[in-house]
């Protein structure tokens, strides 16, 4: 069983169907497919996925592009995101989601304090 989990490449879910006589051997290779899934589940099937605020799982290449974000829901966008640093840039420069006027009223941090600042 070792070898074949081995031999998988990333997956977004793995099920595994155990009875208590098998937990010896799942032991045996659950590290190896911890590695390879982003969610095990034990005598079960996934769900479906749908965009969502609550959605949210990864995994190795291919379950997500980038193991630090989710691949589904709402959250997914930030796999494509790109911080970027602004450092003694003057105001009129900023993109306006950044300007001190905040002329898009976004809700945002500003020193500490959260609201339309």
């Amino acid at each position: 069983m070792l070898a074949l989990v081995e031999s998988l490449e990333g997956q977004l879910t793995a099920a595994v169907h155990i009875d208590a006589a098998d937990h010896d051997s799942v032991r045996m290779f659950l590290p190896a497919l911890e590695r390879r899934s982003g969610r095990i589940l034990v005598n079960g099937f996934g769900t479906g996925v749908e965009v969502g605020h609550a959605m949210v799982h990864g995994g190795p290449y291919p379950s997500t592009s980038d193991g630090r974000s989710t691949s589904v829901g709402s959250l997914a966008i930030d796999r494509f995101l790109r911080p970027v640093s602004y450092q003694d840039m003057p105001d009129d420069l900023l993109p306006d989601a950044l300007k001190e006027s905040n002329p898009l009223a976004l809700n945002r941090r500003v020193n500490g304090s959260m609201g339309p600042n």
